[in-house]
């Protein structure tokens, strides 16, 4: 039996927390949430399970405009990143930072395991029970501490969603290319 699906967060291309205007063929991986100290280091919530996207030497690009910074030091902080950019050396400059979005190219995401999918990638599937319904789309994906949840909404009246746990289970099959996600319907999920 294959291991449960897993859906990696690295690059949710719509970020859970306040909305990203992410621009075609980028990931979000962060945001900077404000600064730290004199010397230009910001503080940023990130959006990744890949801490060493905030390492020295690290490229990457800041807000729509897709400004090419390097990272010059990176270090975990209660949850967040601290974060050194070159041309952002000091509070003043590291202030102008403050709200903006960190991206990555689509080309330079990270490899996943077997059986683990980009946000970006679930989100948008048609989601079809064992016996060949239609139950709806995935609309959203939630990390829980046991296992993420995809939020599957119908269109048809009335509208309603569908909380399917990302377990052997429920997920008999993900298949990209047809943008399908074959499940079973336990008892209860979708009452």
């Amino acid at each position: 039996m294959p291991n449960s699906p897993q859906t990696a967060r690295p690059t949710n291309p719509r970020p859970t927390r306040n909305d990203a205007n992410v621009p075609q063929g980028y990931l979000a991986i962060g945001r900077v949430v404000g600064v730290h100290g004199l010397r230009g280091e910001v503080k940023v919530e990130p959006l990744t399970d890949f801490p060493e996207r905030f390492e020295a030497g690290s490229l990457l690009y800041l807000g729509t405009q897709l400004e090419e910074v390097e990272v010059l030091s990176g270090r975990p902080h209660k949850g967040h990143f601290l974060v050194t950019f070159d041309d952002y050396t000091d509070r003043s400059s590291a202030e102008e930072l403050r709200g903006l979005w960190l991206f990555v190219p689509e080309d330079a995401a990270a490899d996943l395991d077997p059986n683990t999918y980009w946000v970006h990638d679930i989100l948008g599937l048609s989601v079809l029970s064992e016996d060949g319904r239609t139950l709806g789309t995935v609309t959203d994906v939630l990390f829980t501490g046991a296992n993420e949840v995809y939020v599957v909404t119908n269109t048809t009246a009335p509208v309603r969603e569908i909380l399917l746990p990302a377990t052997d289970e429920v997920i008999l099959s993900v298949d990209l290319p047809a943008r399908r996600l074959n499940v079973r319907l336990l008892p209860g999920l979708a009452d």
